[in-house]
């Protein structure tokens, strides 16, 4: 009898409402609800996993895209550069050729006065003679007296002819003096009367260290060695 009653009783324990709610816990827990939300949750994060790589790559592209931009820029800029440098380049180069046509100008007009220099100058002294090898005196060179004394004594002229010559201008050397050159400066003089006949008497200085011409036949050498160049 007593057991009987046991038996009841724990029939009807079961059958309270506390019992009733850990049975259906105990569904919830073992539902396919449940391994759905799994499923969500996993898909989510993937996705947010996926959305944080994407941007990464998002703030690469947009690094790279302001690099871009700057060596865009800085060939843009290095071009401008080049093209100034090219109008600068075509302007010195005309600069160039104005300057070369205006020194060939200049060279070709000093060539020009050159020559009608020397022309003139052995037009106003055709009737000079150069006297050289005379020795210079260290002291009191007076060279219209050597020019008379070596008349007497090389070219073999009298004396009284020698006396009764003069000079149409000062007799004096040419050049400046250098004392390291040991070689005689020539000697200009222009006679006013000087008759060819003694003139040719200047071939007796054959051989020796002196020598007579006329000083436009140097003026008219340098001329044309002038011309030739």
């Amino acid at each position: 009898m007593a057991e009987t009653n046991i038996a009841q009783d724990t029939e009807n324990f079961s059958s309270t409402p506390t019992s009733k709610r850990c049975r259906q816990s105990e569904s919830v827990h073992n539902s396919p609800d449940k391994h759905c939300c799994t499923e969500v949750s996993e898909i989510l994060i993937s996705i947010d996993n996926k959305l944080s790589g994407l941007d990464s790559r998002i703030a690469l592209v947009e690094v790279l895209h302001r690099e871009f931009q700057q060596i865009r820029e800085s060939l843009e800029f290095s071009q401008d550069q080049i093209i100034t440098l090219i109008k600068e380049n075509k302007s010195l180069q005309h600069s160039v050729t104005t300057l070369t046509t205006q020194v060939t100008s200049a060279a070709k007009e000093n060539k020009e006065m050159k020559e009608t220099v020397l022309d003139l100058q052995g037009r106003s002294m055709r009737d000079n003679l150069v006297f050289s090898g005379i020795p210079e005196q260290t002291q009191d060179d007076n060279p219209e007296q050597l020019i008379k004394d070596f008349m007497i004594t090389q070219l073999k002229i009298s004396p009284d002819t020698v006396k009764d010559i003069t000079f149409h201008m000062r007799v004096h050397r040419i050049g400046q003096k250098n004392t390291s050159n040991k070689r005689p400066r020539p000697v200009v003089a222009k006679f006013e009367h000087f008759k060819q006949k003694q003139q040719r008497q200047g071939r007796q200085l054959k051989g020796t260290d002196y020598g007579l011409k006329l000083y436009s036949q140097s003026v008219n050498k340098t001329c044309n060695m002038g011309k030739k160049q």
